[in-house]
């Protein structure tokens, strides 16, 4: 049922993206089988996860069958003369085995096996559709919302300090060194995000059957929602790609200022401002910063380096989307509160939706719908009162992390450590 949907729901976005004159996600998927990849890293992310359902014999026959037809892929383009210009030169290859598992599944296998080999196989093909849906909502939040709230933000986020402004100064001092660390983090989380869920998916193969809750489903169904809201409050951040952006330098007639990060936004009474028809409208949430909350959230429970690679990308993340202006700081504030209320409500979900659950996730949702509502109603308010605003912003932040944190550790079985003591005493004599 589940996939059903969500081939329904790739379906429509494929309607809607030819509407506006642009491939739509299945057509940019189905183009990869060939074309040069937009991210081969991505579909080897894909691949991989695919793999969790097989044998150590298998994964390394994929792996290998993956990297053969690569290869050969750049051979053939060699003889040809043909360049990559755009996307990666390799990854078509692992799309070929996720697809090839599939073929696998329908025509040799059967019952249980069949069932779990087609699931890993859903698996990497929805962490690889991810991205070209989100590319298809991108491209619908430009085309259908032509005023952009950016304004409202930055005059929000003066309660803040303006953090955006502050870091960009900051990254462009580490030049380039740092600003080149912190694009490649920005542009591989689902990457990271597929090295975490490796970990948690470890033992598929051997159970024949995947765990109630884990990372894939969080991360997707961040990248699902998240889009919606950018419908409801289109912004197109400080600066996007080529410096466009609200206060951008490429901006040209549609920027509001072209001051990032040099100068901080003036003060005045905020309105909504007409942008161009190609930039997205997706800022708030921040879901590069949901997502890589989630990635936090999902290797508290895993071994120390996963542990530790889990927070540098959480601060590595923050750091970039402020520092090369992507983001306002109110963005990431909402973007943490949305990545733990749809945690919440996932793991309440599993749980049956008891009362605490039910509680956690109106917390949740009513706090981010203050947080968007202050934003846009208040903007001026809380720039005048930045020691009042500010803070509050921060504790309503808190709160709902503190009572995740809170309300998931009465949820989890806590079995008492027996003293060595006691054990010594209930061993036979």
């Amino acid at each position: 049922m589940a996939g059903v949907a969500a081939l329904a729901f790739m379906v429509v976005l494929e309607i809607a993206a030819r509407r506006y004159g642009e491939p739509g996600p299945l057509t940019d998927q189905a183009r990869e089988v060939i074309f040069a990849p937009a991210s081969g890293p991505l579909l080897y992310a894909g691949l991989a996860l695919t793999t969790v359902v097989l044998t150590w014999r298998q994964r390394f026959f994929a792996v290998g069958a993956a990297v053969g037809i690569d290869v050969a892929f750049t051979l053939v383009r060699w003889a040809a003369g043909a360049r990559v210009t755009e996307g990666h030169a390799f990854g078509n290859g692992a799309l070929w085995a996720i697809l090839g598992c599939a073929v696998v599944a329908l025509t040799r296998r059967t019952g249980a096996d069949r069932v779990l080999l087609l699931k890993g196989v859903g698996l990497g093909l929805l962490l690889v559709a991810g991205r070209k849906t989100g590319d298809a909502w991108l491209l619908i939040t430009s085309k259908t919302r032509p005023a952009v709230l950016d304004q409202y933000v930055a005059t929000a986020d003066h309660a803040l300090g303006n953090p955006s402004w502050v870091m960009g100064r900051l990254v462009e001092a580490t030049a380039p060194v740092g600003p080149h660390v912190l694009d490649w983090v920005y542009a591989q989380l689902a990457v990271a995000a597929a090295v975490a869920a490796l970990y948690q998916l470890r033992d598929v193969a051997a159970e024949r059957r995947f765990p109630r809750h884990h990372l894939v489903r969080t991360f997707l169904l961040i990248g699902l929602l998240g889009p919606a809201v950018y419908m409801i409050y289109p912004v197109v951040g400080p600066v996007f790609l080529y410096g466009t952006g609200a206060f951008g330098t490429g901006g040209a007639e549609w920027a509001v200022a072209d001051i990032w990060p040099d100068v901080l936004p003036p003060l005045g009474p905020p309105h909504p401002v007409t942008y161009d028809g190609v930039t997205p409208r997706n800022c708030m949430p921040s879901l590069h910063t949901a997502w890589a909350v989630a990635i936090f959230v999902h290797t508290r429970r895993s071994p120390r380096f996963l542990r530790y690679a889990g927070t540098f990308w959480l601060v590595a993340t923050l750091t970039a989307t402020l520092g090369f202006g992507y983001h306002y700081g109110i963005d990431l504030v909402a973007g943490v509160v949305f990545a733990i209320t749809i945690e919440a409500a996932l793991r309440s979900y599993d749980r049956g939706w008891d009362r605490s659950g039910i509680r956690l996730v109106a917390h949740g949702v009513v706090v981010f719908a203050a947080v968007l509502a202050a934003s846009r109603y208040l903007s001026l308010e809380m720039a005048h009162h930045p020691w009042l605003s500010g803070p509050l912003l921060l504790l309503a932040m808190a709160s709902v992390s503190h009572g995740y944190v809170r309300t998931t550790r009465r949820w989890e079985p806590r079995t008492a450590a027996v003293p060595r003591q006691a054990e010594a005493q209930l061993e036979p004599a």
